[in-house]
């Protein structure tokens, strides 16, 4: 009978295969052992069947199945999907064939350029930004940066966002590494979403909010006097006195000179606000709260005055917590900007 090696040197799973091994040559059956130590019996059968043809007690290792592709064309794979982040898999499969000869799979090549940590992940969509646009941002947040949650609680936040039954699938993929996502050339930039549906407007504020508007035309400037600010807006004003501050977005109707005269009248002030700061704005984050309250719902809306229906009851179902969480978030953001030199931010 062969006998078994010593422990010396051995490893925890060779340890674990000398116990069967001695549970076997006890008179134990294989059963018995599989059952008293959670182990497979055909892997116990193996390991018994190999101890009496050679003695050997030890894992056999393989050196599994050998690289398709070379170091030299992993390196044509990262370099080509860097400077092309948009191609697939399968793209980068056919130009390494026509380069070099070389023909591999699709999850070969996924698993290339994850060695270097590089994974197909969906581009973050943001507005363009202009050298301008960064150095008013970044002079704005600095100013806004030492503000205390007294302060910020006298500001409305207010932005309008617009709704459609056709969702964005968004199946577009790019190349990039972990830590990245908001690096420029990771990015999709477009100013606006498309689609018909409703347009609506809201405005919140720490501790309450106001209704939402909800219209199916374009904001103009005498829909933003006549229903935003005098029905809207002003009777906030009136509540919290000359401390309210009423921050809107850049829009060419918010900057009309009946806005201005209206605002003036009612003795509004405004907030001085950068030019394509969403992620400085938290309504952002409330559109994006009310777009999957929307999208959750059972059964989702098929048409437009199903959909208002439904964007004015779950505008009223968002917790308010949530909401001051995000209005509260704002030294964060100011930060963020800053640390980002006035360019995007992960809010």
């Amino acid at each position: 009978m062969p006998q078994a090696k010593g422990v010396s040197g051995l490893g925890s799973c060779d340890i674990s295969n000398l116990q069967i091994i001695g549970r076997l040559e006890c008179g134990r059956t294989q059963l018995e052992v599989s059952e008293e130590l959670g182990i497979v019996q055909s892997v116990i059968s193996r390991l018994w069947q190999r101890f009496q043809d050679d003695g050997n007690v030890s894992r056999c290792y393989s050196t599994g199945r050998p690289r398709v592709t070379t170091p030299n064309e992993d390196r044509y794979l990262a370099v080509t999907a860097k400077r092309n982040r948009r191609s697939t898999a399968s793209d980068l499969s056919r130009q390494l064939s026509s380069a070099t000869g070389t023909t591999v799979s699709r999850q070969t090549v996924y698993r290339c350029l994850g060695h270097i940590v590089l994974y197909a992940r969906r581009p973050v969509r943001c507005v363009p930004l202009t050298e301008t646009h960064c150095r008013l941002r970044l002079a704005w947040s600095r100013e806004h940066a030492l503000w205390t949650p007294q302060q910020w609680s006298c500001v409305m936040f207010s932005g309008e966002s617009r709704f459609s039954l056709q969702s964005d699938s968004r199946q577009t993929f790019i190349w990039r590494a972990p830590g990245t996502r908001y690096h420029q050339e990771n990015t999709i930039k477009r100013h606006c979403y498309g689609g018909a549906g409703w347009l609506v407007w809201g405005g919140i504020i720490l501790g309450s909010r106001t209704d939402l508007h909800v219209q199916s035309v374009t904001m103009t400037g005498h829909i933003y006097r006549d229903v935003i600010l005098e029905q809207h807006v002003r009777l906030f004003r009136g509540a919290m006195g000359a401390e309210f501050l009423f921050m809107d977005e850049n829009a060419r109707p918010h900057r009309a000179n009946i806005v201005d005269e209206c605002l003036q009248s009612e003795d509004i002030t405004r907030m001085d606000w950068p030019a394509y700061s969403p992620d400085l704005n938290p309504i952002e984050h409330v559109w994006d709260m009310l777009g999957r309250r929307i999208a959750a719902r059972q059964p989702p809306p098929t048409y437009l005055p199903e959909l208002r229906r439904a964007l004015l009851d779950e505008w009223c179902n968002i917790p308010q917590d949530q909401i001051d969480n995000l209005i509260l978030s704002m030294p964060r953001r100011c930060k963020a900007c800053i640390a980002s030199s006035g360019r995007h931010t992960p809010y």
